[in-house]
């Protein structure tokens, strides 16, 4: 069938997904999860909440890699709601994204297996959770580990729904003994996704964060070193096995009730590391204009477009390809539309959101945690996006000239005469390590601090 035909497909995936989740009711698999649940309850108490996620063979692959694809549950209780559960996440092999993932990436939709790992929950709903990347995200630097938290359980993080707190750690020095934090960003936090008592229908809820826990950092400097010590110590496992350096991307949480950070889920990045080194391409934007909204950058290019605000799946229907998507935060099921965007724009989220990772996928800019781009930006209006001026993504009026240098790095012959860096603006400081140089030469701390205290603006 055709997969861009979106009514047709929800049909027939519908289809399929209720004859994976018919032929996963029967009494043998029943008896068996229910044992495996009575040996949790043994070990960690009578109705243990736990955790039910979906793994699948075609995700996380070097070569091809989707967020989201099927259905995990946190806070299940009971033999009754694990096994189903456990079913619908059996069934969501052929989830609408899923299929169109495997048809965009030429695999068999009946070679590829799922699993469903069970674990009891931490309960970083009454504490923290977040993302780890063991390289910068957007520049593909190699030498820090970068962390994002914020309150209550991961996935609102993950889904874009809230701006969460930033942390980069230089992985030279810590290795060295001299532990410190880097750079830290503090962010609104605006949600935190805790239990839901309610003994039918959702297990989860969203509540609002205090303002007295969005002004303070999720966690303190101690809890992102320790992190930043299982990062590294992690990629290094990987890297050994592989034989080569596989830089990973992490999921954690911290337990309210014994106050332990836990690692959750452990992959290898996809997207940065696999830039290639063999052309230096840049981006630089010719003109100015009205800045209409400013958020976190996401990748390091410059597109125009036509905006299309999203408010509601409905909308998707009347996007055109090369336009601007600009919503709240987007979904997984967006991303047969969100391949076609010329670039991404959203309300809220971080860069360890879905619209970023997707778009660091996809290849296009996009600008996250704007808090303002759904009411600032109107459908039919012709924007220029840039994430080619350093850590700050802008939303400019209007089309604007912009110029792209492809330079194939077998042309670049280094003269004799060593070339260093003049630094004085630390946004750049990772892109700019990136390119052939014998270092830093001067660093103007004046300019330095200047930049990252806002004088002048």
């Amino acid at each position: 069938m055709d997969a861009s035909d979106v009514d047709r497909l929800a049909v027939r995936a519908a289809e399929a997904r209720k004859i994976v989740y018919d032929a996963t009711g029967h009494n043998d698999l029943r008896a068996q999860s229910a044992l495996a649940y009575r040996r949790l309850e043994a070990e960690y108490g009578a109705n243990v909440s736990v955790a039910v996620r979906s793994s699948a063979t075609a995700e996380d692959l070097p070569t091809a890699s989707f967020a989201g694809q099927h259905e995990s549950y946190l806070n299940i209780r009971g033999e009754a709601q694990l096994f189903e559960a456990y079913r619908q996440c059996f069934a969501s092999i052929f989830t609408d994204r899923a299929i169109i993932y495997r048809v965009d990436n030429g695999f068999d939709h009946f070679k590829v297996g799922l699993s469903v790992g069970v674990m009891k929950m931490v309960r970083s709903d009454i504490a923290t959770s977040g993302v780890i990347f063991t390289l910068d995200t957007e520049s593909g630097f190699r030498d820090v580990v970068f962390i994002t938290g914020s309150y209550g359980l991961g996935e609102n993080i993950v889904q874009g729904k809230v701006d969460p707190d930033e942390f980069y750690v230089h992985k030279p020095t810590f290795r060295a003994g001299f532990r410190s934090v880097l750079r830290r960003s503090l962010g609104a936090k605006q949600l935190r996704l805790v239990y839901s008592r309610r003994s039918r229908g959702a297990t989860t809820k969203n509540t609002r964060t205090p303002w007295a826990l969005r002004d303070h950092f999720c966690i303190g400097d101690e809890d992102v070193l320790c992190l930043a010590d299982f990062a590294i110590k992690i990629e290094d496992h990987y890297s050994k096995i592989a034989g080569h350096p596989v830089p990973m991307d992490i999921e954690w949480a911290k337990d309210g009730d014994d106050g332990q950070l836990y690692i959750v889920q452990a992959r290898p990045e996809t997207v940065a590391s696999q830039k290639s080194a063999d052309i230096f391409e840049s981006y630089t934007l010719k003109g100015k204009s009205r800045v209409l909204a400013v958020g976190k950058a996401v990748g390091e290019k410059i597109a125009s477009g036509i905006v299309r605000v999203i408010t509601r799946s409905e909308d998707l229907r009347d996007f055109k390809p090369g336009e601007v998507l600009v919503a709240s935060a987007t979904s997984p099921d967006w991303e047969p539309v969100m391949k076609t965007a010329g670039a991404i724009v959203t309300d809220r989220g971080g860069r360890t959101c879905h619209a970023a990772i997707v778009a660091r996928e996809l290849g296009v800019p996009a600008v996250v945690g704007t808090a303002n781009a759904t009411t600032a930006l109107a459908t039919g209006v012709e924007v220029t996006i840039s994430c080619a001026e350093g850590e700050a993504g802008e939303v400019y009026e209007g089309k604007l000239p912009f110029e792209t240098t492809r330079i194939p790095a077998e042309q670049l012959v280094l003269p004799r005469t060593e070339i260093m860096v003049n630094l004085g603006n630390p946004d750049l400081a990772f892109r700019t390590a990136m390119l052939p140089s014998a270092g830093v030469g001067l660093a103007r701390m004046e300019f330095i601090i200047s930049e990252h205290i806002g004088i002048g603006e």
